[in-house]
């Protein structure tokens, strides 16, 4: 399905986000000023101005971390709900330094309303999301809709109606004398002769259209039709035979536009910043705690073999720029003309380097490739240049993995495709959920692949 690009709000998130988040700022609000009053006797000025930055910084950072969405279950919302506080409480506190007014605030305040500020907005999520499930399920019991089409797009389109219950099926019309096909668990309702017959009958709201593209004629004799009709008429296009990245429509002027190859961070206006700043911010707080580990190993690097205690590889970043890629030297220096991945025994490879490579210890430089901004913490693993040489052409959209910047750890990573790739197969797989995590891209969805890479560092396949 193509999403409607809204640079302001999530899909989803509309009177059931308002109606909780009106909710959860309130008590909020509430929480603060009683804590106030029982610090000082009175809410002093710079907690009523804190109160109206927590109002206004509430609504960025609970939207953009995607917080009470309709199709979360509880403990992802949950989950969501923990992230977006802490993107209010670091803003806040940012805020707060950069101004210099930290120390009007008491600090007893300030961490009962971060730890009970959570709680209290815990336990009014689970009674707010389940009446806001209700109030969508009354409203979308409603809206009956019936599907124009019978092809492999019209059942597809019928499975994902069907699987986050958005509205009563009623089911397929033909667009043809086609008969449906018999893995269908859909009724035939009649082909387009019935059509208004149907709608009415039925009371239907809303119709899809899911023909082929070789079937377009149709649709603008279809639509021309029902306009008098009291029903919504909704396009779904079948693009299933291109490579879609990032796609999205749009609308130009009173003109609609569907993008289908997009970089998702120059789509939205705050996502290349909101990415850069937790890559940044994490990298140098990770320097900063790995620092014994990484002068450890520069250490053990320098003494385990002559050359330098640094690897630095040229590799495609963001947009295909060519950047430099820094690891701790884990093999000996060697004079191949040709760029071959590490195997399973190879004698390349130093004892300490062996030892590096299997924890992933030699990645850690990469922290500063993240904290120059040439790297990001997370996304497509970055391959030598003769690797992308190679691949490009063998594999469709290979070099399309370079709209976001490289990451350290990735979706493919964590899902079992580290290490070599010594097959054209295993290399499709990896760049198959590199261009899942691109078009799926979300700063929670780096988070929870952060939170993952820890338990995959030991993996089988790092040689």
């Amino acid at each position: 399905m193509i999403r409607k690009r809204n640079t302001t709000m999530p899909a989803g998130q509309g009177l059931t986000f308002w109606a909780q988040w009106v909710a959860a700022i309130s008590v909020l609000i509430l929480l603060l000023c009683a804590l106030a009053v029982i610090k000082t006797g009175e809410v002093e000025t710079q907690y009523r101005i804190l109160s109206v930055l927590m109002l206004l910084g509430s609504v960025p950072a609970y939207s953009m971390m995607q917080v009470y969405h309709k199709h979360h279950g509880y403990i992802a919302g949950l989950g969501r709900l923990l992230a977006g506080w802490l993107v209010l409480l670091s803003g806040l506190m940012v805020m707060a330094f950069i101004t210099k007014t930290s120390e009007l605030f008491s600090r007893e305040v300030i961490i009962t309303l971060a730890l009970s500020g959570f709680a209290l907005q815990a336990v009014l999520y689970v009674p707010l999301h389940n009446l806001a499930k209700r109030y969508q399920q009354k409203i979308q019991s409603a809206r009956k809709s019936i599907i124009v089409g019978t092809g492999e797009l019209a059942l597809d389109l019928a499975d994902k109606l069907a699987r986050h219950n958005n509205e009563p099926l009623i089911g397929l019309v033909a667009a043809h004398d086609h008969p449906l096909p018999s893995h269908s668990e859909y009724p035939l309702l009649g082909n387009l002769a019935h059509l208004r017959d149907l709608i009415a009958t039925h009371r239907i709201r809303r119709l899809y259209i899911a023909l082929p593209l070789a079937e377009a004629e149709q649709i603008e004799s279809l639509y021309i039709d029902l306009l008098d009709s009291s029903v919504d008429v909704i396009w779904i296009p079948d693009l299933r035979s291109l490579i879609l990245l990032n796609h999205s429509v749009s609308e130009i002027e009173g003109l609609p536009a569907i993008h289908l190859n997009e970089s998702p961070l120059t789509s939205y206006p705050t996502a290349a910043l909101s990415k850069a700043l937790l890559d940044r911010t994490v990298a140098l707080v990770a320097i900063i705690l790995l620092s014994p580990v990484i002068l450890a190993t520069a250490v053990a690097v320098k003494l385990s073999s002559p050359g330098p205690v640094l690897f630095k590889q040229k590799r495609h970043g963001w947009n295909g720029k060519i950047i430099k890629v820094w690891k701790f030297r884990s093999m000996r220096i060697h004079d191949d003309q040709e760029v071959k991945q590490a195997s399973r025994g190879d004698t390349r490879i130093t004892r300490v380097g062996k030892f590096i490579r299997r924890t992933s210890i030699d990645e850690l430089p990469q922290l500063f490739n993240a904290l120059q901004g040439r790297m990001s913490l997370v996304g497509p693993r970055p391959h030598a240049i003769a690797h992308n040489d190679y691949y490009t052409g063998k594999i469709d959209a290979y070099m399309a993995r370079h709209r976001i910047k490289p990451g350290i750890t990735g979706l493919a990573q964590i899902s079992g495709f580290r290490g070599e790739t010594e097959t054209i197969d295993k290399m499709e797989k990896r760049v198959e959920l590199d261009l899942a995590y691109i078009n799926n891209w979300s700063l929670w969805l780096d988070i929870k692949i952060l939170i993952k890479t820890p338990f995959t560092l030991l993996s089988k396949d790092i040689y």
